[in-house]
């Protein structure tokens, strides 16, 4: 097993540099931010001939400090786990039909599921969770909110997914970056949309307004931009799927500065879940957000969710605040996975 740190100042330099020096079947196993700035990405390759890990990124790219923080912090726990799993886990072989079994209990479309198999099967790793890591990993593509520069984001999504209580997990997350930020509620005609966030605002030390056109919406986000204040826009629910409701959208979706993300149950269908998140992507929606997984028994919607043409972004495992946003990695989806696989064996 090679495992190595990579230091970048973003996620998407960081897989970029993965891919560069490690090749497309490295399985990325864990990512935090650096004390510097930027993100760390610890990456991980199943060698043949079990070679010690490579000279990690710190020569490369330093600081040698941060990474060796790193380094304490993952070190010992991951090779455990990797190379040696005696923490209860018992180390799964490679079975794609065994394979095939866990992700169909898992809910996931019927391609969704072969192509995944497939995909890992060629990856040619004895170990069947960083199999199905890595082949998620091709189509896994994380792009987390970056809290400290985000100028203003507008929360889309059907009716009944957590839109609400994200903006203020967003914001709640902006508050400790040091931000000043602003909950915009575009729906304050739906029932008590305006009084959540007055009492998510009140709890977070944030300004709450309503914006009731695209026009009003427009102004005030220009405003708070002009101030450096990162603003939240909570809209209605729909469904992005139909045409009515695309073209009504259509207007707050074209505003100046605003990063549409999708929100998305993980307790729906996973199917249905797929053809809103191509439907969001198509209405310009740059990232998505999972919600509910703490209560979702099966995995499908958040598999679809992750593998679709939207990056994802975060996830979420509680419905309270201070639960906050989650960015898994590909190695957590494959033993959300396998993990439950394993408890029947």
């Amino acid at each position: 097993m090679q495992l190595r740190t990579f230091l970048a100042k973003d996620m998407r330099e960081a897989l970029a540099n993965v891919r560069a020096d490690m090749g497309p079947d490295a399985v990325i196993i864990a990512s935090e931010k650096s004390k510097t700035g930027g993100v760390m990405v610890r990456a991980a390759l199943d060698a043949a001939d079990d070679e010690e890990p490579a000279a990690t990124a710190t020569e490369e790219t330093g600081p040698a400090a941060a990474v060796a923080d790193f380094d304490t912090h993952y070190r010992e726990n991951l090779l455990r786990r990797l190379r040696n799993p005696d923490d209860g886990r018992r180390r799964l072989s490679f079975d794609r039909a065994e394979l095939l079994s866990a992700l169909r209990r898992h809910r996931l479309p019927d391609g969704l599921a072969h192509a995944l198999a497939e995909t890992a099967a060629n990856a040619q790793l004895t170990d069947m969770t960083l199999a199905l890591a890595c082949a998620l990993d091709k189509s896994f593509k994380p792009n987390p909110l970056d809290f400290h520069a985000a100028c203003a984001i507008l929360l889309v999504g059907p009716n009944g997914a957590g839109k609400t209580a994200v903006a203020a997990k967003i914001a709640a997350h902006a508050r400790l970056a040091g931000r000043r930020t602003t909950l915009v509620a575009a729906d304050s005609a739906g029932a008590g949309a305006v009084a959540r966030l007055e009492t998510f605002a009140r709890h977070l030390d944030c300004a709450v307004t309503t914006a009731d056109s695209a026009a009003q919406l427009n102004a005030l986000v220009s405003d708070c931009v002009s101030k450096k204040t990162f603003v939240i826009v909570d809209t209605a629910g729909f469904d992005p799927r139909d045409d009515k409701a695309r073209t009504a959208f259509a207007a707050l979706a074209q505003i100046a500065k605003l990063d549409a993300v999708g929100v998305v149950s993980a307790l729906n269908d996973a199917e249905e879940i797929g053809e809103i998140a191509h439907a969001l992507a198509g209405l310009g929606a740059r990232r998505l957000i999972v919600t509910g997984c703490d209560l979702a028994r099966r995995a499908g919607a958040l598999i679809t969710a992750a593998t679709s043409p939207l990056p994802l972004a975060h996830l979420t495992r509680s419905p309270f605040v201070a639960g906050g946003l989650e960015q898994p990695t590909s190695l957590t989806l494959a033993r959300l996975i396998l993990d439950e696989h394993r408890s029947t064996q």
